[in-house]
């Protein structure tokens, strides 16, 4: 009898017959030997069948027919790819074919690729069917998921998480698509002046959308308005420090209506009043700075510009009320998962999430880099024990050699199960994206981008073994006549793992970290004791403006994908919080990517901000005028999190679909029942102001 071997790609299949010696030959669609047989699908082979195969009527359009909920589905082979799938439904049946090894992408997506064909091909389960599970397509990884391979009933919760993720799609795809194009449509096309108009919705794709529009729409309300900090530049032996004011309990001001935060004021003149205060009758220089950072102008009180040189008399003196140092230790970040890597490479690179994929994709087909498609930001138990074998492999990458081999010299990788970057309580399916340490022969026919990419996903591998950052840090609490300002100071003591992630590319996060006053006055400032006066040189009173809500780039709407509709941007926080999200790491991308192409999004290729059409905000409105729950973040991370529930077997696939059918009969019935055809009007009259005329567009006017 024969094994058979089943991948989802050619490529893939490729791989699996070299690591297993296969060296037969190679036939229409599979490779054969004298023991096994290795065969692929084309990525899906099977796919769901429209209403129309259920019934012929279902072609039309209807709101009488909706919603459309089929007791059981059908499904039915993809025509371009029908050779390739009678190829592999002919093998799977043979009958000196004694075991299947399902060796798609280790997913729930690719559990499903199989799971369909095994369905339409009706393969008998008194075959040995067995999956095989990888996190690299190296060989090692290849033959040990062969060697483990379980019994494929093991897999079955995430193979019905799998066809209900399909279902759910597919009927509120099919039904709101259907029910809002038939409700809405006329009145969007004859705004517009288009011949024709679909409003297209998907449970997570609809959600998406609501987030941008709900951003941009923040943004276009927002109200710019001044504020002024009070900052006093105070004498020290080396130079001067800045130390800010704050209205904190104590001080004249505090819980003030005249104020903006407790660091700054409504007006100028109540910010010179309080220095008026603190001055006490004695001479003062006040410079104004604008929100351009530029001395705009000069104000003087009860002194001439040379005020302060009239003796010690004359000075203001303020006292170190309070003195805090501390050492403190950086860590390196986790590691990459998707979402992090997506959103790094969108700012460093300006490339889309979906490129993004597509390059990991290609390093991990190359042996390269681990499984991309993983949440996971960590190592497993299992991997960390092994890990010198993938940093020993780093040594022939050129720039991280010297990094690579410290690590090997310094046994600093023997630790690494005991760390904070080791926890398998926090993977699912994967672990992290690190290198494998193999496959870099075809580094050097990679593109330059491909490169790049690459390139920090070692670095972020290979900064975990080293030591934290550390740096001395210093916090001044000064008293002026009960008024308290305050001063910090940061050093870096030793970079640690830093000089690992410093990268020859694009604006770092570690920039943040460098030094704003000199060494010499760091080390006059860590001399300071509790008791201490210091003299004020000049005040300032900074102008500062607030800032609207930032537009989501590319990679910032990945992340807050990730974490339901929150953009979470501090590492540390988004691996506390981590949670189902909106989407997938494997769909994310290709959500975005549909909403750009169906017009309801726009994303700028240089900078990877993503801004809604006037078409996005109009099926925006739609929406929030007929199925608002669809808008809803957490509403969509439910669904989601359902579906966890069902791969872990929390909960029955029957459960799940009662809940699912019943939200898609009670809205479709509710939306049945609205004639709110006018009052959109008026909303698709406020967004069109935004919007320039566009060729082929006849905005109405009221």
């Amino acid at each position: 009898m024969k094994n058979l071997y089943i991948a989802e790609k050619p490529s893939v299949a490729r791989e699996f017959a070299k690591a297993l010696k296969i060296n037969g030959g190679s036939r229409d669609g599979y490779i054969e030997s004298e023991d096994s047989i290795v065969t692929w699908c084309v990525g899906h082979l099977v796919t769901m069948s429209y209403p129309e195969v259920y019934d012929p009527a279902l072609k039309k359009w209807s709101l009488d027919t909706l919603p459309f909920m089929p007791e059981t589905y059908k499904y039915e082979v993809i025509n371009g790819v029908s050779k390739q799938f009678n190829i592999v439904k002919r093998l799977l049946n043979r009958e000196d074919v004694g075991c299947i090894y399902v060796c798609t992408d280790s997913g729930r997506e690719g559990e499903y690729i199989y799971r369909l064909v095994d369905q339409m091909a009706e393969v008998p389960d008194t075959k040995d069917k067995r999956r095989v599970w990888i996190d690299s397509q190296t060989e090692e990884e290849i033959l040990r998921g062969i060697k483990e391979a379980k019994n494929l009933h093991e897999y079955d919760n995430l193979c019905s998480s799998a066809y209900l993720r399909a279902k759910e799609d597919y009927l509120m795809g099919i039904n709101f698509s259907r029910l809002l194009t038939l409700k809405y449509s006329y009145t969007v096309k004859n705004y517009l002046g288009k011949d024709k108009c679909v409003i297209s919705v998907g449970r997570v794709m609809t959600c998406v959308l609501g987030m941008i529009v709900k951003r941009e729409r923040e943004i276009r309300q927002f109200v710019k308005s001044s504020f002024y900090r009070v900052i006093a530049d105070m004498e020290l032996s080396d130079g001067t420090f800045e130390a800010e004011w704050k209205a904190v309990e104590g001080s004249k001001y505090y819980n003030s209506p005249l104020l903006y935060k407790e660091n700054g004021f409504n007006k100028e003149e109540d910010a010179g009043a309080l220095i008026e205060y603190v001055a006490d009758g004695k001479p003062v220089f006040i410079e104004t700075v604008d929100k351009d950072n530029s001395d705009n102008k000069k104000a003087y009180s009860n002194v001439s510009n040379d005020s302060g040189d009239a003796g010690d008399g004359s000075k203001i003196n303020m006292l170190i009320e309070k003195v805090e140092k501390k050492k403190e230790n950086k860590n390196a970040p986790l590691l990459y998962n998707l979402a992090e890597l997506q959103n790094d490479c969108s700012r460093l690179f300006k490339i889309s999430p979906d490129q993004t994929l597509q390059i990991v994709q290609e390093l991990y087909e190359k042996k390269m880099v681990t499984y991309p498609r993983t949440d996971a930001r960590v190592l497993s138990t299992a991997v960390s024990k092994e890990i010198y074998k993938n940093i020993s492999g780093l040594k022939n990458v050129g720039a991280m050699k010297d990094f690579a081999e410290h690590i090997l010299s310094s046994g600093s990788y023997k630790n690494i199960a005991k760390t904070r970057y080791v926890n398998d309580k926090q993977i699912t399916d994967h672990y992290a994206i690190i290198p494998t340490g193999q496959g870099l022969n075809a580094y050097a026919g990679l593109s330059d981008t491909a490169k790049k990419v690459y390139e920090i996903i070692v670095r972020r591998f290979l900064s975990i073994f080293y030591p934290p950052a550390v740096y001395n840090k210093l916090a001044l609490t000064l008293d002026c006549k009960g008024e308290k300002f305050f001063a910090n100071f940061k050093v870096l003591v030793d970079p640690g793992y830093l000089p690992v992630t410093v990268y020859s590319f694009g604006k770092q996060k570690d920039d943040e970290d460098k030094e704003k006053y000199s060494k010499e006055m760091v080390e006059a400032a860590m001399n300071l004791k509790k008791g201490m006066n210091l003299t004020v040189d000049k005040f300032e009173i900074k102008e500062g403006e607030t800032s609207p809500p930032k537009r989501y780039s590319s990679g910032t709407l990945i992340l807050a994908m990730e974490n339901a509709g929150q953009l979470i941007e501090d590492e540390e926080l988004r691996a506390q919080i981590k949670g189902s999200g909106i989407g997938t790491s494997a769909t994310r991308a290709e959500i975005i990517k549909k909403l750009v192409e169906n017009k309801y999004l726009a994303l700028n290729k240089k900078t990877q901000i993503i801004t809604p059409t006037q078409m996005g905000e109009m099926i925006h409105d739609v929406v929030a005028s007929s199925i608002s729950s669809l808008l809803n973040p957490e509403l969509t991370a439910s669904w989601e999190k359902g579906l966890s529930y069902v791969a872990e077997g929390s909960i029955t696939e029957d459960e799940y679909m009662e809940k699912l059918e019943d939200y898609i009969q009670k809205r479709t019935d509710a939306v049945k029942g609205l004639n709110n055809q006018n009052q959109l009007r008026g909303y698709f009259d406020y967004v069109a102001r935004f919007y320039k005329k566009s060729k082929g567009m006849k905005v109405q006017k009221k």
